[in-house]
């Protein structure tokens, strides 16, 4: 195994996200450890909170990863989407999570530490992920302002994560629900129909 010495500080970095990304799918963010990320590389803890200064830090560069393999994952279903772009995202949403469980449920399971901030890049990358779905709804409700197609946007995107957490945990095939991507989409199609002005609020 290659030593400090044979890294440049930025393929060091790349080399600590890459495997600390594939234990995070491999194990998810209740057993993921910065102590076994240094060990699979042959470098030290001290070496991995130097690069990223903490575990927090290295955790959310894994998730700033797996939010922009996500975004690119969104766009390539929408350019197969045809006119069904709406359905295409709620699709699109529920494979990634099924396909990747450990890596998205990271996302939502990992809080920064109270007067502590997320990187700049993990904003970006969020932010990007959140413009897809909005240029959707915008190009669906143009009528709307910028300011209610944001809300409208991520009150959507809370539905379906609702929907996919309860297919995912179980949740639903109690309730006797057996096609939670059925219903998303339907409650995602009445939302949008009533931000159209086509049914009452």
């Amino acid at each position: 195994m290659a030593r400090r010495s044979d890294h440049t500080r930025p393929e060091l970095r790349e080399l600590i996200l890459a495997e600390a990304h594939r234990l995070m799918a491999e194990v998810g963010y209740a057993h993921f450890s910065a102590r076994e990320v240094a060990k699979r590389i042959g470098y030290s803890i001290g070496t991995i909170y130097n690069v990223f200064g903490s575990l927090d830090l290295l955790v959310v560069a894994v998730n700033s990863r797996t939010v922009g393999l996500w975004a690119a994952t969104a766009r390539a279903r929408l350019n197969e989407a045809g006119a069904n772009r709406i359905a295409a995202l709620v699709e699109g949403y529920f494979d990634f999570a099924e396909r990747n469980q450990n890596l998205w449920m990271a996302i939502y399971d990992h809080h920064m530490p109270e007067g502590e901030t997320f990187s700049s890049d993990y904003v970006e990358q969020l932010g990007e992920l959140i413009g897809i779905v909005e240029t959707e709804i915008v190009g669906l409700l143009p009528q709307l302002g910028s300011g209610e197609a944001g809300t409208l946007t991520r009150s959507l995107l809370a539905t379906v994560h609702g929907h996919c957490v309860f297919a995912l945990n179980g949740t639903f095939a109690l309730l006797g629900v057996h096609d939670p991507r059925h219903v998303a989409l339907a409650r995602v199609r009445e939302a949008l129909a009533a931000a159209s002005g086509n049914v009452p609020p």
